[in-house]
């Protein structure tokens, strides 16, 4: 086979949206540094919603971003709470996929601790391959061909070999 047209994790992005800032986001920074391993970020609102007091700048969320093989260690104990089976809409046309666990403490050695409660969270998944590259570099940026981009039949037929899923 082609080593370009070989499809890999790009990045692992762990979210967490809290809707309010203070306490509860402070717990859930806590929360998803212990599951992940790495430092989150705090993420802020773009749009102003009245009815839930969210303004633009308001920090309501944490995310954490991870490549290599940290990526492929956490995403194999996020599909293994979700009992390994995925659904076909969870995949968009790109080849990415995510999905949500309810609570955190469903991941496989996570224990419970009443001061900071139980949150859910969503893990997005990007897929790509080599030479996805041009697209974000700074010099002479191209756009991925037609060709070369990741189908959603790809993304699930590599989901399935490379971790055992079943998507239904």
């Amino acid at each position: 086979m082609n080593p370009m047209k070989e499809v890999r994790i790009e990045a692992v992005t762990v979210n967490m949206g809290v809707g309010k800032s203070g306490e509860e986001l402070d717990k859930a920074k806590t929360i998803l540094q212990q599951i992940t391993g790495s430092k989150p970020v705090k993420t802020r609102a773009k749009v102003k919603q009245p009815k839930w007091d969210i303004r633009p700048g308001l920090e309501i969320g944490v995310k954490v971003t991870l490549r290599g093989s940290k990526a492929e260690e956490f995403l194999r104990k996020a599909l293994s709470a979700k009992d390994n089976v995925l659904l076909r809409k969870n995949f968009d046309r790109n080849g990415n996929f995510g999905f949500g666990i309810k609570e955190h403490i469903e991941l496989p050695g996570v224990k419970y601790d009443p001061k900071l409660g139980i949150v859910g969270f969503d893990v997005i998944v990007s897929l790509g391959r080599k030479g996805y590259r041009i697209k974000r570099r700074k010099y002479k940026k191209k756009k991925v061909g037609q060709k070369h981009r990741v189908s959603k039949e790809e993304a699930i037929q590599f989901v399935k070999e490379k971790f055992n899923v079943k998507v239904e």
